[in-house]
């Protein structure tokens, strides 16, 4: 949350479209410079200044749901304050450079509509019980 008056000043810094943009997505207004867009259309933003320690890295997602499995790993390291450099500055952070990587970042789909579920072709052990009931 943040005060009025830094609201004031982040709304003069960067207009009104981008204040009510991000008051709808994190529900805070923040100013800061933007370092770099990866291939998804995720916005990756800094502000040493103003903010608050930990706090000065944020990331605009493309997607109106968001999460954070939609980052890349070299974002989200830099996200995470793991390494300083951006995987745009550091080159063994860019996407592409390990014979393991896969060519197309998938996002971990636990606990959506999309996520595994196992199918059982196994007889269940126990059967339902029917009730049957003498004519009276």
């Amino acid at each position: 949350m943040s005060t009025i008056l830094r609201t004031v000043r982040n709304l003069r810094r960067i207009g009104i479209k981008d204040y009510l943009h991000q008051m709808q997505n994190i529900g805070d207004t923040k100013a800061g410079t933007l370092i770099a867009t990866d291939r998804y259309g995720n916005k990756y933003y800094e502000n040493i200044d103003d903010e608050l320690p930990l706090r000065t890295r944020w990331v605009d997602y493309k997607e109106q749901e968001y999460s954070p499995c939609q980052i890349e790993p070299g974002w989200h390291a830099w996200m995470s304050y793991l390494v300083d450099k951006p995987p745009t500055e550091d080159a063994v952070l860019k996407p592409g450079q390990r014979s393991w990587e896969l060519p197309v970042h998938r996002p971990n789909l636990t606990a959506s509509r999309a996520a595994f579920k196992t199918y059982s072709t196994v007889k269940p052990k126990t059967a339902a019980w029917e009730p049957v009931a003498a004519p009276r």
